[in-house]
């Protein structure tokens, strides 16, 4: 398996993303949207961040249990409630990132939703990897 970041120096410098990443693998794993649900389905943590957290265990969690890891991410979408609250705490985020899935960042997107399935929910990630 190989991804290959791609960030074209015509574009905006990438920071805490990939532009672009080519995937080339033998199978590709879908990974459902993760939110900071604990193990008997509550939504935990108060604060933007610690939900972060738990939803990107979360989703690492579930790509574990495929068979990939962190650098395997090709694509992740985050679902945040309150976009300006996520800017704002962006570098937080970026550190919590970088702890639990490191610096091989996939292409990304935030996208500004009314709300999440769980109500209490602040964020949600998506994804899909590429392993051998």
């Amino acid at each position: 398996m190989s991804l290959d970041r791609v960030n074209p120096g015509a574009l905006s410098p990438a920071t805490g993303f990939s532009h672009a990443v080519v995937a080339a693998g033998s199978r590709v794993v879908f990974l459902a949207g993760q939110t900071a649900l604990d193990a008997g389905g509550k939504v935990v943590g108060a604060t933007l961040p610690d939900q972060f957290r738990t939803a990107l265990t979360n989703l690492l969690a579930a790509l574990a249990a495929a068979g990939g890891s962190p650098a395997d991410l090709a694509r992740v979408t985050v679902y945040a409630t309150d976009v300006a609250a996520y800017r704002e705490q962006a570098r937080e985020l970026g550190s919590i990132w970088r702890e639990l899935a490191g610096r091989d960042y996939p292409a990304m997107a935030v996208i500004g939703v009314v709300r999440l399935w769980d109500s209490e929910a602040l964020v949600e990630l998506d994804g899909f990897a590429v392993l051998d």
